[in-house]
């Protein structure tokens, strides 16, 4: 009695469809993936129509072969759309580093708290500093800068960019690059960074 119950409730995760796409997403056929995952064609072929009931280790080698997490064969990917509205009053302000006693800028996080976001959105506020001097930093993926107001000066390796309100600017964040206020008006910029 628990079998058919066992079955129905696996089959609301849709795991032989989920595998079905993935495995046509990267154009291989069954017997490719069966040797990828050591596993035969013969059982991929019932997993993907849901004639067989999977185990954790099956589904690990296939995750495995896909470069994707265990979780994604059980999660709702229709649940996992995200809208989100992040109201101004509920975001914090944070230095850009936080044992920084002079930070060149000050940012406010668009996308928090939106579970896994494919982007990372800041409104950034650009301060004089001290000494004059902008600090590099670098990470994987790219960015993009718009600035909404003020003058800013981007240094990518070592040579900057001066932009102004309205100005955008795209680049490889993997190199390292730095931010600082030109002027003496209050600057700022929408920072998005996709990794």
């Amino acid at each position: 009695m628990a079998q058919p119950t066992l079955k129905d409730e696996l089959q609301g995760y849709g795991i032989g469809a989920k595998l079905r796409a993935l495995r046509l997403k990267k154009k291989l056929g069954l017997v490719e993936l069966g040797r990828h995952a050591g596993l035969s064609p013969a059982l991929l072929s019932k997993l993907e129509r849901d004639k067989m009931i999977p185990t954790l280790p099956t589904l690990l080698r296939i995750a495995m072969v896909f470069n994707v997490e265990l979780d994604s064969f059980f999660s709702d990917h229709r649940k996992r759309r995200v809208c989100a509205v992040i109201r101004k009053d509920t975001r914090q302000s944070f230095p850009e580093s936080p044992d920084t006693r002079d930070p060149a800028y000050h940012f406010e996080s668009l996308t928090f708290p939106v579970p896994e976001p494919k982007c990372q959105a800041y409104v950034a506020t650009f301060h004089p500093l001290s000494d004059g001097a902008a600090r590099p930093h670098e990470h994987p993926g790219v960015e993009l800068i718009y600035v909404l107001s003020g003058e800013l000066g981007v240094t990518i390796e070592t040579t900057e960019h001066r932009l102004k309100a309205g100005d955008s600017m795209y680049f490889d964040a993997s190199l390292p690059h730095s931010y600082r206020r030109l002027g003496r008006l209050t600057s700022s910029a929408l920072v998005v960074s996709i990794a």
